[in-house]
């Protein structure tokens, strides 16, 4: 098994995508809107790709967060709140805030599971600052790190009610970015003591089955490579301070914010601790690339791979998405 997780190009898996996985055998799979037409093509897709592999609990992830951030869009799908609305609530009503993200991502959960997705690249436990690039902006729970931590907390319980594992990000924290690591890199210059509100609620969220690196370069930590490629940042500050020892994968490899190939920046952000790429592209070239400049995954990984999956080896739970969404919107309503 490869340590990267590809994206597919669309509705279904074409011949040569099923060639090249099946020699592959990538750690897992990432959908996009360009894979998302409706429930029975969703579910069709997903089947496919769990009988291409022979593994009933593929990873098949999504960046379904809410907001802005949407795959699987209207009107085949209801919509869902960016992380702000639960900001707001938790201003008036901390307990409410809490109870309706949970709801939220327990509805979300079970739209995911119905068509096979069983991995949400959510939820943000960036802690947002007044200057924050709009990258993070209102997809973010707040600028308290103990109000993040609390939504993060119920977002993550409420995915695995679902079925669906969630993927903390972005890993040691985006919220000090001034421009957007999918365009450019960012540098923060905050000293580690200030870098302290940043990292709390991961570490308050430690015990997530995944996580996700930034593309950011943390002067006070390693000045010279940003997160996702610093042994220093993800030994020391993710698996160290944070104490995070679940399945960590980077942030899109293909972002402006890193330098050189995808197989170049594959093989570096493994050397330097990640235990998954995620190559989103589902560009062939660079897909065998990869492939032939990464080792296979890891035992440490495999194994970080397999207690995140059991996490919702149980599948979803009750009660319906409706009766969740309601519930969700009566208790937004108090904001």
């Amino acid at each position: 098994m490869k340590p990267v997780i590809f994206g597919v190009s669309g509705h279904t898996l074409t011949q040569d995508e099923r060639a090249f996985f099946k020699d592959a055998d990538p750690l897992g799979y990432i959908l996009f809107k360009r894979n998302c037409g409706d429930r029975v093509q969703m579910r069709a897709l997903t089947d496919s790709i769990r009988d291409l592999t022979g593994r009933a609990d593929v990873p098949i992830l999504i960046d379904q967060e809410g907001g802005r951030v949407a795959r699987m869009q209207a009107p085949v799908w209801p919509e869902f709140p960016a992380g702000s609305a639960f900001n707001a609530l938790y201003e008036t009503a901390p307990i409410s805030a809490i109870e309706a993200a949970r709801a939220n991502y327990h509805a979300l959960g079970l739209m995911l599971y119905e068509v096979g997705v069983n991995v949400d690249c959510a939820p943000l436990l960036d802690v947002v600052q007044p200057e924050v690039t709009q990258a993070i902006g209102d997809r973010a729970f707040g600028g308290d790190p103990m109000q993040v931590a609390a939504l993060g907390r119920a977002a993550i319980e409420g995915l695995r009610r679902g079925g669906v594992v969630g993927v903390v990000k972005h890993m040691p924290g985006h919220g000090r970015a001034l421009v957007d690591s999918h365009l450019e890199l960012p540098r923060v210059t905050a000293d580690a003591a200030t870098l302290e509100v940043d990292i709390e609620p991961f570490r308050s969220n430690n015990q997530a089955p995944m996580g996700m690196t930034c593309h950011v370069v943390f002067e006070a930590w390693d000045a010279e490579r940003p997160a996702t490629l610093s042994r220093k940042v993800i030994s020391e500050i993710v698996r160290g301070s944070i104490g995070f020892d679940g399945l960590l994968m980077t942030d899109d490899i293909d972002m402006k914010a890193l330098s050189g190939t995808p197989g170049e920046k594959a093989a570096q952000a493994l050397d330097a601790g990640c235990d998954v790429v995620l190559d989103c592209w589902a560009r062939m070239d660079e897909m065998i690339e990869i492939v032939g400049l990464i080792d296979d995954a890891t035992p440490e990984c495999i194994a970080r791979l397999d207690r995140a999956m059991e996490t919702v080896a149980d599948g979803a739970q009750q009660p319906g998405m409706v009766e969740l969404i309601a519930i969700r919107d009566e208790l937004l309503a108090l904001a």
